[in-house]
C-alpha cells in the first residue's frame, strides 16, 4: 500500500511539474503528432490543447524538422497568428516505447537583443569611421580640430563643442569650437586659473573622463568658482574627455608616458542632460584619434590605419585563433630578421663576442673567433669551455666563469697567442644573463673580449717616460731647491722685501715639484712591482703615533688639534709604507680642516670575508682618519683615488697638493691585500678608511 501511495504522489508531482513548467513540453508519437502538451506549449504554438492533439508538429516549423541533429537545436516556428518565433528544443527519445518528449524554449527576445546589439555596434563603427574619415581628409591641424568639433556637435546634438588646449605653463584656452547661434562662442577666451587648477590637470592627464549631467548638482563636487564660470556661459551639463599625446617615437624601445595636450568638451546649454555610454565612448575614441594625429604629425598616414585596426578587431572577434597564428608567424619572422641583424653587427665588431649557457657550453660566437683564434663558430657551438680552450687555460678562467654564473659581472686581463703568432693582451668581461621571470636565476653569461695590446704598450711607454723624466728632473730640482735655500739664508747677500717674497714663492713651488717627482717615482715603483714590501707584525698604536708625531708640527702651524687613539692590535704590514699612508691621509685632513678643529686617528678590529674560494672569515684592522673639513661630494668619492684627481684643483694647489697622494695610498694598501675608501658629508667633514690583515 505504501508503494502505491508513493507512486501516486510521484505521479501527482510529475503532473504538477508538467503543468506549471515555463518550458514548453510536448509528447509526440512516431508520426510526429502531438499526443500531450502542457500549457506553456499551448502558449508557444498559439493553440489550445484540443487543437494541438493529433496535429503534426512539422506543420509549425518554417523549415523541415530534423530530430537527428544536436542535443539542442535552434529553429524558427510559426505561431497560429503567423508570428515567427525562434526557439531552442531538445529531445528525449524513447520516453515510452512509441513516444518521444521534446522541450522547447522561446529565445526570440534574446535573439532580437543580440541582433540589436550587433546593429548598434555596426552603427557605432560606421559612425566612427565616417567621422574619422572626415578628419583624415583634413590635412592641417586647424582643419582637423574644426572637423572634429563640428562632427561631434552634429552627432551629439550638443549646444557647444570645443577643443581646449593646455599649454606648457599650465594655462590654456579654446582653440576650436562649434556652437549653435543662440549661444555665445568661447573661442579664444582664456580660462581663469582657478577654474582649471593643477589637480584638474593631473586628473585629466591620468585619462579621467567627466560626464556631468547637471553642473548645479551638489554630488558633482565642482568648485563654486567653476559653477559660476559655467553659469556665465549658460552651461547646464558638460562632457569632458582628455586628449592625450603619446610622446613615444617609432624608434624608441621604451614606453613614454602620455602628455595631456588638451580637452574635448561638449556643453549642453538649454537643459541638463544625461550623457549615454555611447556618447562617452565616441568622445573618447575621437579624442584618441586627435591625440594620435598630434603625436604622429601626419594624420593622413595614421588615422586610416587606426580606423581600419579598430574595425578589423570588431569584425574578427570569431577569428582570434587565426590572427594569433599569423601574429606568431610574423613575430618569428621578425625575430629571425633581428637575429640576423645582430649576427651581422656582432661579426662586424673587432671583438670576441660569445654567449655561454649555465652548463658552460657555447651557444653563440661571432666570426672573429675564426679570425683571432682559428675556431669556427659552427664547430665550437654547443661545446664545453674546457673542450674548446683546453684543460690548462680552462683552469685559469674557471674562477671567473664561476663568478659570472653566480650572478657577478667579472672583468680580467690575460695574455694569449693569437692566430697571427703574436702575443696579445686581452681584456675579458663576463656579463651574467638573468632569467626574465626569476631575477636571481642565471641562465648563462655573455663573454666580451677586446684586444688591449696597443693600450698596454702605450701604458708601458707612458710609465717608462714618466720614470725617465722623473729621474732626470729629480737631480736638477734638488740642486735648485738647495740653491734657493742658501739664497734665503742671506749668506750670498740680502734681497729686497719684494725679492724675498719672490724667493719664497720659488722655494715653495720648487719644493712642490720635488714632492711631485718623488710621488710619481713612488707610484711608478709600486705599480711596476719594483718596490718590495717587507711585511712584519707591527703594533697599530706605534704606527699611528709615529705618523701623528710627524704631522704634529704641521697641525700646530694650522691651529688643528691632532688626536691618536691607543689600541692593542698587531697588523701584518710594511712599517714604512703604512706610516707613509697614514702621513698622507693626516696631511690631507690637516690641510683641508679649519682652525680650531680636530683630526682623529683611530683603529678598530673587524671580521671580513677573505675569498669566495676558502669561505673563511679573516680578521682585519680598519684604520680611520676623520676630519671636520669642507667635505667631498658623493660623486667624487671614487675618483679622488685616481692619479692627478682632486676635489678642487685650484684650492689644492694653494695648499700644496700634487694629486698623487691618495693614488699612492691606494696602491700601498692594495699591495697589503687591503682596501681603502672614503665617506663624507659636504660641509661636515670626511673620514678615510683602510684595512690591513690582523695578526692573530
Amino acid at each position: 500500500m505504501e508503494q502505491v501511495g508513493d507512486f501516486s504522489e510521484q505521479k501527482l508531482l510529475l503532473q504538477a511539474v508538467f503543468e506549471r513548467s515555463f518550458e514548453a513540453i510536448v509528447i509526440i508519437d512516431r508520426a510526429l503528432r502531438f499526443v500531450e502538451v502542457n500549457p506553456s506549449a499551448c502558449e508557444l504554438f498559439g493553440s489550445t490543447k484540443e487543437q494541438l492533439i493529433g496535429q503534426s508538429l512539422a506543420d509549425f516549423f518554417t523549415s523541415p524538422l530534423n530530430l537527428e541533429g544536436q542535443d539542442i537545436t535552434r529553429v524558427k516556428i510559426r505561431h497560429s497568428q503567423d508570428i515567427i518565433k525562434t526557439v531552442e528544443y531538445s529531445e528525449v527519445k524513447n520516453l515510452f516505447s512509441e513516444y518521444n518528449l521534446l522541450v522547447f524554449r522561446d529565445v526570440t527576445n534574446l535573439q532580437r537583443a543580440a541582433e540589436a546589439e550587433l546593429h548598434r555596434q555596426h552603427q557605432r563603427v560606421k559612425l566612427f569611421s565616417d567621422v574619422t574619415l572626415k578628419i583624415r581628409q583634413s590635412l592641417q591641424l586647424k582643419e582637423i580640430l574644426h572637423t572634429a568639433v563640428t562632427e561631434v556637435q552634429r552627432i551629439l546634438q550638443a549646444d557647444r563643442v570645443l577643443i581646449y588646449q593646455v599649454f606648457a605653463n599650465g594655462t590654456g584656452m579654446p582653440i576650436s569650437e562649434a556652437v549653435l547661434p543662440d549661444y555665445d562662442p568661447i573661442l579664444g577666451v582664456e580660462f581663469p586659473e582657478e577654474v582649471f587648477p593643477e589637480e584638474y590637470r593631473e586628473m585629466y592627464a591620468g585619462g579621467r573622463v567627466q560626464a556631468i549631467a547637471n553642473v548645479h548638482d551638489a554630488d558633482t563636487g565642482l568648485a563654486e568658482c567653476l559653477v559660476e564660470f559655467m553659469d556665465e556661459w549658460m552651461v547646464k551639463a558638460k562632457l569632458i574627455v582628455p586628449i592625450l599625446q603619446n610622446l613615444k617615437s617609432p624608434t624608441d624601445e621604451h614606453q613614454s608616458p602620455d602628455r595631456l595636450w588638451g580637452l574635448l568638451i561638449a556643453h549642453q546649454c538649454a537643459t541638463p542632460r544625461q550623457w549615454t555610454n555611447f556618447e562617452l565612448e565616441l568622445m573618447e575614441q575621437l579624442a584618441d584619434q586627435i591625440g594620435i594625429a598630434l603625436s604622429q604629425g601626419e594624420l593622413l598616414e595614421n588615422l586610416e590605419d587606426l580606423v581600419e585596426e579598430r574595425t578589423t578587431k570588431l569584425r574578427e572577434v570569431n577569428r582570434n585563433l587565426q590572427q594569433e597564428i599569423k601574429d606568431r608567424l610574423d613575430a618569428e619572422a621578425a625575430l629571425r630578421r633581428s637575429e640576423e641583424q645582430l649576427r651581422l653587427i656582432a661579426n662586424g665588431l673587432p671583438v670576441l663576442i660569445a654567449y655561454v649557457d649555465k652548463h658552460q657550453r657555447y651557444r653563440f660566437n661571432n666570426e672573429v673567433y675564426q679570425t683571432w683564434l682559428g675556431l669556427s663558430p659552427s664547430k665550437i657551438h654547443n661545446c664545453h669551455l674546457e673542450k674548446v680552450h683546453g684543460e690548462e687555460e680552462y683552469q685559469q678562467i674557471r674562477e671567473y666563469v664561476g663568478k659570472a654564473l653566480s650572478g657577478k659581472t667579472v672583468t680580467y686581463e690575460t695574455d694569449i697567442v693569437l692566430l697571427d703568432g703574436c702575443m696579445h693582451s686581452l681584456s675579458v668581461t663576463y656579463i651574467p644573463h638573468f632569467n626574465e621571470r626569476k631575477k636571481n636565476v642565471v641562465r648563462g653569461f655573455f663573454a666580451l673580449t677586446s684586444d688591449i695590446s696597443d693600450r698596454k704598450a702605450i701604458e708601458r711607454m707612458k710609465d717608462e717616460f714618466i720614470s725617465v723624466v722623473s729621474h732626470e728632473l729629480r737631480t736638477p730640482l734638488t740642486s735648485i731647491h738647495s740653491s734657493l735655500k742658501i739664497l734665503a739664508t742671506g749668506k750670498l747677500g740680502n734681497l729686497s722685501s719684494k725679492g724675498q717674497r719672490m724667493l719664497k714663492i720659488a722655494d715653495e713651488q720648487t719644493e712642490r715639484l720635488v714632492r711631485l717627482v718623488n710621488n710619481v717615482l713612488d707610484l711608478q715603483s709600486i705599480q711596476s712591482g719594483k718596490a718590495k714590501m717587507n711585511k712584519t707584525a707591527c703594533n697599530a698604536t706605534d704606527l699611528m703615533i709615529e705618523a701623528a708625531q710627524t704631522m704634529q708640527t704641521m697641525a700646530q702651524e694650522r691651529g688643528v688639534k691632532l688626536f691618536a687613539e691607543s689600541v692593542n692590535f698587531l697588523v701584518w704590514a710594511d712599517r714604512d709604507y703604512i706610516v707613509q699612508t697614514l702621513t698622507n691621509l693626516l696631511s690631507n685632513a690637516i690641510k683641508f680642516s679649519p682652525p680650531d678643529s680636530t683630526v682623529w686617528l683611530s683603529a678598530k678590529r673587524k671580521r671580513q670575508r677573505r675569498t669566495t674560494v676558502s669561505k673563511k672569515s679573516i680578521p682585519y684592522i680598519t684604520f680611520e682618519v676623520k676630519d671636520q673639513g669642507q667635505g667631498i661630494p658623493t660623486n667624487q668619492l671614487e675618483s679622488i683615488f685616481e692619479r692627478f684627481q682632486q676635489v678642487d684643483s685650484s684650492d689644492s694647489r694653494k695648499k700644496g697638493g700634487t694629486g698623487l697622494g691618495l693614488a699612492i695610498c691606494r696602491q700601498i694598501i692594495e699591495e697589503h691585500d687591503g682596501k681603502i675608501w672614503a665617506e663624507s658629508c659636504v660641509g661636515k667633514g670626511s673620514t678615510f678608511y683602510f684595512t690591513l690583515p690582523a695578526v692573530i
